[in-house]
């Protein structure tokens, strides 16, 4: 019972807890962040969408977890979901500053990214990381198309994002280098798609 109780206690965190950091906040050294209504409006859209990313990371990392069989890849999958937790605290305490309030549908998503990781955990621990390295390549490049919108001067949100991007290429290249399945064409397409309808809805709700 001890995976269950720890993907349960895992998903209660997530969705209700305020999240804890291990490394300190990422700061540019730049001037103080000051937006105007309009710029803090779309900062906090967007970091929106991020949050729901971090959401559905705990969701991944969790599921995967719990269907290996494999210690050391699970070791691997509750290491990196530690690093996603930072993201997390992250991008939390910067919607607080913005006035922006998280996805009101996070606990659907985390169902839906937790099925996801299940299925693909069960299909075995190659699939499994095939599933990671992919979704991180596009988390990566999605985070870098948000460091192209975010107003040029919140540079408080910038570092966070910068710091993830790295993040987020690291874990997909550890995933690559584990023995990852490089998914075909249109699975990748599949869940592009599937990131698409996500992110679109979360920036509103």
């Amino acid at each position: 019972m001890d995976p269950f109780l720890t993907a349960a206690d895992t998903a209660l965190r997530t969705l209700f807890a305020t999240p804890r950091a291990t490394r300190p906040c990422p700061v540019l050294p730049a001037d103080a962040t000051q937006l105007d209504h309009s710029a803090k409006h779309h900062s906090g859209a967007l970091m929106r969408v991020n949050h729901v990313g971090e959401v559905c990371a705990q969701a991944l990392y969790a599921s995967q977890a719990l269907a290996t069989r494999d210690a050391g890849l699970r070791a691997h999958f509750e290491a990196a979901a530690r690093e996603e937790t930072d993201h997390l605290a992250w991008i939390k305490g910067r919607l607080d500053e913005l006035g922006a309030r998280p996805s009101l549908l996070n606990p659907l998503w985390y169902a839906g990214a937790f099925a996801m990781g299940l299925v693909a955990g069960r299909l075995g621990d190659r699939v499994s990381l095939g599933f990671v390295l992919e979704t991180e390549r596009q988390v990566e490049a999605h985070l870098q198309s948000h460091l192209e919108r975010l107003p040029a001067g919140d540079h408080a949100s910038r570092a966070i994002v910068v710091q993830m991007r790295d993040d987020e290429a690291r874990h997909a290249a550890q995933a690559k280098d584990a023995g990852a399945l490089e998914f075909p064409a249109p699975v990748k397409a599949l869940m592009q798609a599937a990131a698409k309808v996500m992110t679109t809805t979360a920036h509103y709700i």
